[in-house]
């Protein structure tokens, strides 16, 4: 299944999109959060898409596309998790995944505008797999184990201040928890359409200059892993988002260090999820 959330921000209707019609879920839920996941929503979107019970939405071609998931209870992000950003960015490859936190206020749309931060002067791209958990995961026994625990797969973009992650203090999380700093969506595919996410082509392009062109099984440490190894540090619930990191290409591992700037415009898709398109504006 596909889902989506249309309309304006803070009021976003939920829902699955089937045959390219978006069909009006509201019958069954308030919401695509963490509500959702937990209370079997997944499950009777399923059962009401078989039973052909649900509307198409009026006017859905005129709305504004939503973040794909409702305010996350956290967002968990892999860094250097691609063997050729590790290598462009001069870092070693890492013995055990490197994580931070991302203030989940960041999410929204993707094609929302997205915001400079005032004195930013080192503001990154990066796309991303981001992965929702479906299910509680703690202490995972093995990462055979994970890939049961994942809702679904969504298109993710980590924008990132280099100057706030690397030279004020050393802390990651600041320099990605800026305003409007992860656009999310347009759709979150469910596990069962996504064969493989060790098989998925991710591309972005800034003022239609392409930057970024790599695929997943670039990753140092796979989704299994990443899920597996995050549940025996903390408890991930259903409706929370990972970030698994972003292949090379990005604006700090580059010659010219073409850092963004307000009125440039980023596009970028992975294979099935979609694409989403960002003009980046002052905070």
């Amino acid at each position: 299944m596909r889902l989506a959330r249309l309309g304006d921000a803070g009021s976003e209707i939920p829902t699955v999109v089937v045959d390219g019609t978006h069909l009006d879920l509201r019958p069954l839920t308030q919401d695509l959060g963490p509500a959702f996941f937990a209370g079997g929503g997944l499950e009777r979107v399923a059962d009401a898409v078989a039973a052909g019970s649900l509307e198409p939405l009026d006017g859905a071609a005129d709305l504004r596309v939503g973040p794909a998931l409702a305010r996350p209870g956290k967002i968990v992000c892999i860094g250097l998790n691609y063997r050729d950003h590790a290598a462009e960015t001069n870092a070693e490859i890492p013995a055990e995944p490197v994580v931070f936190m991302k203030d989940p206020s960041t999410v929204v749309g993707p094609f929302d505008t997205v915001l400079v931060p005032r004195n930013s002067v080192k503001t990154d791209w990066e796309v991303e797999l981001g992965v929702v958990i479906g299910t509680r995961a703690r202490y995972l026994e093995s990462p055979e184990q994970a890939l049961d625990h994942v809702a679904g797969y969504v298109l993710s973009h980590d924008v990132s201040e280099r100057e706030f992650q690397i030279e004020r203090g050393g802390q990651w999380d600041k320099g990605k928890s800026c305003e409007t700093f992860n656009p999310l969506g347009g759709e979150l595919v469910t596990a069962n359409e996504v064969p493989d996410p060790q098989d998925l082509r991710l591309e972005l392009s800034v003022n239609g200059v392409q930057r970024q062109d790599g695929t997943t099984a670039d990753m140092v440490f796979s989704v299994a892993h990443v899920v597996w190894y995050l549940s025996q540090f903390m408890v991930l619930e259903p409706g929370d988002l990972i970030n698994t990191g972003t292949p090379a290409g990005v604006a700090m591992g580059q010659a010219d260090k073409p850092y963004l700037r307000a009125g440039d415009v980023v596009e970028l898709s992975i294979t099935g999820l979609g694409s989403a398109r960002q003009t980046f504006g002052q905070a």
